[in-house]
């Protein structure tokens, strides 16, 4: 009987830890935006300019006299 009345409290404790992570959660910020990210997958990035093609370097020339 001593344990089913232990599981009261835990739960209650438990509870209130999950009620403070999600309020902590809500004010900061995490469920602004919940389209955001499934949405900029469809669109390509046009405005960023293409990447610069690699240099190649010259091979290197033996120097022995």
């Amino acid at each position: 009987m001593t344990n089913l009345l232990m599981l009261i409290p835990v739960a209650l404790v438990l509870g209130g830890i999950g009620l403070v992570a999600f309020l902590w959660a809500l004010k900061s910020g995490q469920f602004d935006d919940l389209d955001g990210a499934a949405h900029r997958i469809l669109f390509e990035d046009d405005d960023l300019p293409p990447a610069p093609a690699p240099k190649a370097e010259p091979p290197a020339q033996d120097k022995t006299v």
